[in-house]
């Protein structure tokens, strides 16, 4: 179907009408297993000899339709979909880094990914050099032979700063090694990073892609452009005994574009086990469908909040890369034409317990540790979601402790103003 744009991508890619089922709709799979034709068949799919359909666990057709519709709306040539947005990243990470290796990463992260890197990473071996954002000085600094990748967010959360991904993956390319992109708060809608250089794509299915607050998910995809045969890329160019002796980057023969990706559901997810269920790959489809109409509305609604915060005499200052003035502003119209997300954070004026009291007043708005919700979501990420970060952490992730974030649903505008100007009055 490459000859359709995004919107009919979104919509019909991955499923074969032709299969024979007659079902219109994407059939929901709910099995363990699947069926061999018999024993040299299921040989077969062992040994990789053939692809196929052995244990849910590692594919199941409604995933499958998932996995080839979101690779194909990135422009990427292969993905794998995962229990969460945190399983995404752990996994893409283990597998292309193994003790005594290292990442540099920028240090405006997720707050559950700056614990995984500086917490639970180092556990395993593997040593996460934090930057400042699109600070390259510090990456020649913090780059070095042990180096396994570069990491980073589209847009930071919760800073919302935008990262500058032509020079990220030059970057990381001359110093061979691949770009890693978060890319959960733009979706393939709003940036495609794959055709800006970047190697491996993440996203939080459990955000704007299902965008209903209904299911979790993550899912990983790849560009397909990256060279593992690489010597220092060892899980890849030496034998791996749990496959007699396959080399990733190597013996793959016409499967060698997927090497990263066919290794991760080889390795990581067969043997650690971070399934989706085929109910959730559902759920997510429904959502995809929607997808492109539901970002412009977002990003209209933030930019509009973003715009009328602004001039509110008890707000002290507004980040949104789409709003004119924004420090952001430059990159988000390079990177981001078509909107600049549904995310909108802001300090208050006064005593720091004032968020949490903004918070507790707001009506409209859901008080949830989520974003990407058709619905208006609120929150005091230094209190909740970031709050296993020290003070000195929050800092160098540029969390001011006055920050309140928002996600900004599809209702009416003014609906959405209305209850913020009604907890704003509360706070007098």
């Amino acid at each position: 179907m490459s000859q359709y744009r995004f919107e009919t991508l979104a919509v019909h890619h991955g499923q074969d009408r032709a299969e024979g089922r007659q079902s219109r709709g994407v059939p929901v799979y709910r099995t363990t297993s699947y069926l061999f034709r018999d024993t040299e068949h299921a040989a077969n799919l062992f040994a990789l000899k053939e692809l196929g359909n052995i244990y849910t666990r590692l594919m199941n057709p409604t995933t499958d339709i998932l996995e080839q519709r979101i690779a194909a709306l990135e422009g990427g040539v292969g993905a794998l979909a995962l229990a969460s947005g945190t399983s995404a990243i752990f996994y893409s990470i283990i597998n292309l880094a193994k003790a005594g290796d290292e990442i540099v990463s920028f240090n405006n992260l997720y707050g559950g990914t700056y614990s995984m890197f500086a917490d639970i990473l180092p556990h395993h071996g593997i040593t996460v050099r934090m930057i400042e954002p699109n600070n390259w000085d510090q990456f020649e600094a913090a780059v070095s032979d042990k180096t396994r990748a570069l990491y980073l967010e589209t847009i930071g959360n919760p800073a919302l700063t935008v990262s500058d991904l032509k020079e990220a993956a030059a970057r990381a390319h001359k110093h061979g090694i691949p770009l890693i992109v978060d890319s959960t708060f733009a979706t393939p809608w709003l940036c495609r990073p794959i055709e800006h250089g970047a190697d491996i794509v993440i996203h939080s299915l459990t955000k704007w892609i299902g965008g209903h607050g209904t299911a979790i998910g993550g899912i990983v995809v790849d560009a397909g452009k990256f060279d593992w045969s690489q010597k220092k890329f060892a899980l890849y160019s030496e034998p791996d005994t749990g496959y007699h002796g396959l080399r990733f980057g190597h013996d793959l023969g016409g499967l060698q574009q997927l090497a990263y990706i066919l290794r991760m559901r080889l390795v990581p997810l067969r043997n650690l086990g971070a399934a989706i269920s085929p109910d959730n790959s559902w759920i997510f489809l429904q959502g995809l469908e929607s997808l492109n109409l539901r970002m412009e509305r977002h990003s209209r609604n933030a930019l509009e909040i973003a715009a009328r915060l602004k001039k509110h005499p008890q707000v002290d200052w507004v980040i949104h890369p789409g709003l004119e003035g924004d420090s952001n502003k430059k990159l988000a119209d390079a990177y981001l034409p078509k909107g600049a997300g549904g995310m909108v954070v802001f300090g208050l004026k006064g005593p720091t317990e004032n968020g949490p009291k903004f918070i507790n007043a707001l009506q409209l708005f859901s008080h949830v540790a989520n974003v990407g919700d058709s619905k208006s979501l609120a929150i005091h990420p230094a209190s909740t979601t970031h709050s296993q970060l020290s003070e000195t952490q929050q800092k160098e992730a540029g969390l001011d402790p006055a920050l309140v974030r928002l996600s900004i649903g599809l209702e009416h505008v003014d609906d959405i103003w209305e209850d913020l100007e009604q907890a704003f009055k509360k706070l007098n």
